[in-house]
């Protein structure tokens, strides 16, 4: 059953990517707060900046077992590490814990081990136990994440190597994943012809991210573009919702209503669309884009939002004429949502529910710092181990709950 479409379309507090609020948005009270924050700051950021990062190689771990021991795996991901750097980055820049020394630390192993790894432009994509090279493709997303990694890095540092990285790291972009019709490719070497939004989205976050730390309209510039791509290819003008999957030419891949839509993704390109209007605010497409912000919300509140009990949930996917297609649940778009609710300021009673669900089930021990990162349709966990890579997420709306 989806969640009524009569939702209040309007923005409270402001969608800042590092700068905190200046009070807590009215919706929260102290019931609510209470359990986001005191599990991410109490329980989970000193778990997983201990238990979850490996001393002897200077990286973080990418699974843990559902007892918190640390999984040996063949291949280490770069998105992973640069999403647990990014994301002790923040906490340090938020006062709500201190590893930032490991973090840094790791992103010079990072970078030691992943960039130009094989002698070519830009990063591998994972390494083995003992640094050396397992996947040398490389891939759009995780190359949106090390930028990601970078920029929070630099805010938390100052350091200007970290910028000039970043900036290399872009030009090598447009130089690996140039692709026709706009955007760029998904992977090289390709394996596929059907591109995808959701490494495009990563990206505008960090080209955000490095504008707003650095004040370098270049990386504005690359903003831009990637919203324009959104505008005019990736969000459909007659449902209002976002496309999952295209050709390469940027067409749906399949007739209207057919197309695969994610709630969770509506949900964070709408604070991206916002976050991009609060740094270029001055831009002439504001009402296009405000709009596009708009109906990406109301979609996924629409189609996107069931109830569940007292609860609420995101599911995983529906079509783009609002059929669900997965009614199983991961943990990342309820917390996108989390984040985007607060932000806005409104629907304390979709809030509430998001958050009871949320410590009832992916969560249902707080004083535990692992998680459940996905169940069926039955309610059933279907995920052996606990992933790392979760943290991010849960981060982004976990310190909103802080006031950060």
């Amino acid at each position: 059953m989806s969640v009524d479409a009569d939702v209040q379309l309007s923005y409270g507090s402001q969608m800042q990517t590092g700068t905190p609020h200046t009070s807590l948005p009215t919706l929260m009270n102290a019931e609510q707060q209470a359990p986001w924050g005191s599990w991410l700051t109490r329980t989970v950021l000193p778990f997983w900046s201990d238990v979850g990062f490996d001393r002897t190689r200077g990286l973080y771990h990418e699974r843990l077992t559902f007892s918190g021991e640390p999984l040996v795996l063949e291949a280490s991901r770069l998105m992973v590490q640069a999403r647990q750097i990014s994301t002790f980055c923040r906490a340090a820049l938020d006062g709500l814990h201190e590893a930032s020394g490991q973090a840094l630390m790791c992103l010079e192993e990072v970078e030691r081990l992943y960039r130009h790894r094989d002698g070519q432009a830009g990063w591998i994509f994972s390494v083995a136990p003992d640094g050396t090279p397992v996947g040398t493709k490389r891939d759009l997303y995780a190359h949106a994440f090390i930028l990601f990694a970078y920029g929070w890095a630099y805010r938390l540092s100052g350091n200007p190597d970290f910028l000039a990285v970043a900036r290399q790291t872009v030009l090598e972009l447009h130089q690996i994943f140039r692709a026709e019709h706009g955007g760029f490719l998904d992977e090289v070497p390709l394996m596929g012809a059907v591109r995808h939004q959701n490494p495009h989205m990563h990206l505008l976050e960090a080209f955000l991210v490095l504008f707003e730390v650095s004040g370098d309209s270049f990386y504005l510039d690359e903003a831009r573009s990637l919203v324009r791509l959104a505008l005019g290819k990736l969000i459909q003008p007659g449902s209002g919702a976002l496309l999952e999957d295209f050709m390469t030419d940027w067409r749906p891949t399949a007739p209207a209503g057919g197309n695969r839509v994610e709630p969770g993704h509506l949900f964070e390109w709408s604070w991206l669309l916002r976050d991009y209007l609060r740094l270029e605010p001055g831009t002439p497409e504001a009402g296009a884009i405000g709009r596009a912000a708009e109906g990406l919300f109301a979609f996924g509140m629409a189609h996107g939002v069931a109830r569940v009990g007292e609860g609420a949930v995101v599911r995983d996917a529906v079509t783009d004429g609002g059929q669900t297609v997965e009614n199983a649940t991961r943990i990342w778009p309820q917390t996108e949502l989390c984040r985007l609710l607060v932000c806005r300021n409104e629907r304390p009673d979709i809030l509430r529910g998001l958050t009871e669900h949320f410590f009832g089930t992916f969560s249902s021990d707080q004083s535990s710092a692992l998680w459940v990162d996905r169940f069926d349709a039955f309610g059933n966990a279907t995920v052996p181990d606990v992933p790392a890579s979760s943290l991010y997420h849960i981060y982004g709306a976990a310190r909103e709950f802080c006031g950060r």
